[in-house]
């Protein structure tokens, strides 16, 4: 035996909710283009000691602060010195890579909700 299962037309409201939701989708994958200086690690600035047994770094006036990122790479955390001229772009990206985290968040939420509705498709791509 055959059964013919019908789902009821989409009211408006639910058009429109698609629409809006397609909508902010899409903008926040525009947004994604936006986040060229993604770095995935934690900015810290360290100070230091240096090999001159003579120098008053020994003494307890260390040099810097020096400003680091940490990246975990090949399983396993390695440290990059960031020249001073550079802070302010990594500082950047690591924010940019925390927006990317809430952008994939926030687009799961939508699709979720699309397929919810029975509105995802392969052809929102």
């Amino acid at each position: 035996m055959l059964y013919i299962c019908y789902a009821p037309s989409m009211n408006q409201s639910q058009r429109v909710k698609i629409k809006a939701l397609r909508g902010e989708r899409q903008k926040l994958l525009q947004e994604l283009s936006s986040l060229s200086l993604l770095i995935r690690g934690s900015f810290f600035q360290r100070f230091s000691t240096c090999s001159r047994p003579n120098c008053s770094c020994h003494k307890g006036e260390k040099h810097g602060p020096r400003a680091y990122v940490a990246v975990t790479q090949e399983k396993a955390q390695k440290q990059h010195y960031i020249p001073k001229q550079q802070v302010n772009a990594v500082q950047k990206g690591i924010l940019q890579y925390h927006r990317l985290l809430e952008i994939v968040l926030r687009v799961t939420v939508i699709n979720l909700e699309l397929m919810r509705l029975k509105a995802l498709e392969e052809a929102d791509r």
